[in-house]
């Protein structure tokens, strides 16, 4: 473990020794590189960024849809359960007697349970729509930032620094002529 750990230092010691060797010798040329690494990592960012704020727009959207639904269906689930509490009290004015009064207050229970289930069901269904378009964001997220992610050493090319232009100066015969 020592004689690894120490080998590992070694190897650390050259390359920084190489580095400091080549900041040494050219500098400018060092700083160079590295401003254009930097330069490159910080491009290589903006469409992971777009693809995240395109994402939380997306869901943003798709709680938006999902709540909307549910405040529809409570608003349905509210409404349809003060009508089944005024026809409850209807029948119960209408009953001849107690008999009646139960049987038709069980009666009512059987249509109760099925609007409740129902009720039940499109609740989970708007939940489990809402996943699904949850899962395809992110999955398409996932797509666009690491997939691309994962491509991208396998195209790029080394990049090297750009040479500056040199300025040409036209000679004074030729600048004669040309202003003539």
């Amino acid at each position: 473990m020592v004689a690894y750990m120490n080998e590992f230092a070694g190897e650390q010691r050259m390359a920084v020794a190489k580095q400091v060797h080549k900041f040494r010798e050219q500098p400018i040329e060092s700083m160079r590189e590295v401003a254009v690494t930097s330069a490159d990592g910080i491009k290589s960012l903006k469409a992971p960024v777009r693809a995240f704020a395109h994402s939380g727009v997306k869901l943003v959207a798709i709680s938006q849809n999902a709540m909307q639904n549910l405040i529809e269906l409570e608003s349905e689930v509210v409404t349809s359960a003060l009508t089944a509490a005024a026809l409850r009290l209807e029948r119960a004015a209408a009953a001849e007697n107690v008999v009646y009064l139960v049987l038709e207050q069980a009666e009512m229970l059987g249509v109760t349970r099925d609007r409740v289930a129902d009720e039940v069901v499109r609740a989970v269904e708007i939940f489990r729509v809402a996943g699904r378009e949850v899962r395809k964001v992110g999955t398409h997220l996932y797509g666009q930032v690491f997939e691309r992610a994962e491509e991208a050493p396998l195209k790029a090319k080394g990049t090297r620094a750009r040479k500056a232009k040199r300025v040409v100066r036209k000679s004074t015969t030729r600048a004669r002529k040309a202003a003539a």
